[in-house]
Order: C-alpha cells, then sequence, then structure tokens
C-alpha cells in the first residue's frame, strides 16, 4: 500500500497518510481519489525572506500548511494534462505577468531531454525554466502556499501547477531518495517529532555551501518524492532538487547555535528532515465539472 486514508464520502476529500512510495505511480489509476495566510516564503532563488504584508521578518512555524495547493494528480495525469492544453493555458497565459514569464524564457526550453527522461516534453521544460528564472517565482509560491481554498475556481496558476508537478513525478519515478540542504534568511520554529511539509514546491540542493541563501534557518533533507533538476534549470550551479508540496517529513533532530552541525556549521538553527510519505487534500480536483 501507498497510503492509508479515510474519505468523506460527501466530499470526496482524502486525509493521507503514507506508509511507502510505489514504484509505478500507474498502480494508482484506479483508485478515486477526488478530492491564506498572506505571509509569503522565497527560500533559495532571488529573495530569501519570509515576510507579513507589512514587510517585517516572522518567526514561522513549521507545520503542514493546510492551505497549501497540494494536488499530486495521483490517478488523473493524462486527464488533466488534457484540460491543461484545452483550457487551463489559454486561459491562464492572458495573466500579463505569466505570459511574460512563460515567452521571456522560451529558448531555455528548446533543450533535449536525456533518455532517461524521454517523457519529459517541451512544455515541461518550459515549466521548469519558468520556475528557477524567478520572474513569476514569488506570486506563484504564494498562491501555492495559500489558495487551497481558491483553486476550484480563482486559482492562477493549474498550468504551471500541473506541468511542474508532473515533470518532478518524471524525473523521480522510481521515487529515488536524495540528501539536500536548504538555507534561508528567516527563522523558523519546530520541534523534534513533528510532521511537517513546505507547502509550496520547495527549492533545495546538493550542495550544503550555498552561504549567499542565508543561515538563520537551515535544513538537512531527506526527499523521495524531490526530483533533481539538473541542466533542465534556467540557473546553472545551483544543483537544485525541488520538492513537491504534497511531501511529508518527520524532524528528526534540531541543532541550536552555529558550530554545532558539520557541514551546516555556520546556520543558527538546523532542522534534520526525514521523508514521512504525501499529504494531498486538492487530489485530481482540477479535473472535476
Amino acid at each position: 500500500m501507498l497510503f492509508r486514508g479515510l474519505t468523506n464520502n460527501v466530499t470526496g476529500d482524502v486525509k493521507l497518510t503514507v506508509l511507502k512510495h510505489e514504484k509505478d505511480i500507474k498502480n494508482l489509476k484506479s483508485l478515486n481519489l477526488a478530492d491564506g495566510t498572506k505571509k509569503k516564503i522565497n527560500m533559495f532563488h532571488k529573495t530569501l525572506t519570509l515576510c507579513d504584508n507589512k514587510g517585517k521578518n516572522q518567526d514561522i512555524p513549521l507545520g503542514m500548511v493546510e492551505d497549501s495547493v497540494d494536488d499530486m494528480y495521483f490517478g488523473c495525469q493524462e486527464k488533466m494534462m488534457e484540460k491543461v492544453k484545452t483550457y487551463y493555458f489559454n486561459k491562464e497565459i492572458r495573466n500579463s505577468k505569466f505570459e511574460y514569464a512563460w515567452n521571456e524564457i522560451a529558448k531555455c526550453a528548446e533543450k533535449k531531454p536525456r533518455e532517461a527522461d524521454k517523457a519529459l516534453t517541451k512544455d515541461h521544460m518550459h515549466a521548469i525554466c519558468v520556475y528557477t528564472d524567478n520572474n513569476i517565482y514569488d506570486i506563484f509560491n504564494t498562491a501555492v502556499r495559500t489558495e487551497a481554498s481558491k483553486y476550484s475556481f480563482s486559482f492562477q496558476f493549474h498550468s504551471l501547477h500541473f506541468l511542474l508537478t508532473s515533470a518532478i513525478q518524471i524525473l523521480n519515478s522510481n521515487y529515488k531518495c536524495h540528501t539536500t540542504y536548504r538555507r534561508t534568511r528567516s527563522l523558523f520554529s519546530g520541534n523534534v517529532g513533528q510532521i511537517i511539509r513546505f507547502g509550496s514546491f520547495a527549492s533545495s540542493s546538493y550542495l550544503n555551501n550555498l552561504t549567499d541563501f542565508g543561515s538563520e534557518t537551515c535544513f538537512k533533507i531527506k526527499t523521495c518524492s524531490g526530483a533533481y533538476l539538473g541542466d533542465y534549470s534556467a540557473i546553472d550551479g545551483e544543483e537544485e532538487v525541488l520538492i513537491p508540496p504534497y511531501e511529508t517529513f518527520k524532524v528528526t533532530e534540531k541543532v541550536l547555535g552555529k558550530g554545532h552541525f558539520g557541514e551546516l556549521n555556520d546556520c543558527k538553527v538546523v532542522y534534520v528532515l526525514e521523508s514521512a510519505g504525501l499529504r494531498s487534500r486538492l487530489n485530481c480536483k482540477a479535473t472535476l465539472p
């Protein structure tokens, strides 16, 4: 079993507690899984400060980010791809910021996928380029973290969300686990034993020395759903592993004070996270009439 879940027969919502990852996502196609805060978090790319709407730094509690747009499209990949092509993209590209971000980075998407990644389409690669190029990163990830309540009627990024999620799943179709690092300039609060998720597309890296991205709170992460972007990224040299919003983690260690955690010894606080499965409240909701 991939997960245990309790389904509400009225709403169709599914609360998932993952036991272990399936190797083949196709096994899920028979399941009927139909299934904010005004803070924004931008770690790893241009801006790294999490602010409230007044621009002040906040002590941010780690948690499950219940307002997250956490659709993982298990059981509805083909249906959602068709809806993106015939409806969502044509509607959403009218958004001037999305249109600019998409067109600005078009050349980046001309790369030829590796043989192992041959399921990646040009649109998948284009989505990776848009995300890593930063032009729309801020407003996109803020929407992903906070707009679950708008998902069925006014969420503006169905196309980008789906294409990024699908790309991650293609690039890590075998659920290979990666040890990665994430640095921030914000102070996070959390406890050992807690189950959390980032709730947005969380950038991390194989590299532990990207000090320009901050040392206030750092994370050492074992992700089993994240995918290495490699040469598909618009930015060279970051060795980025992108973690989807729906992956959950257990906090296994918390280290306070600089000089107390080996490869991240310049960080004020270090959280060690271990992949704990998946949780999606919005699975396949965007494919419903």
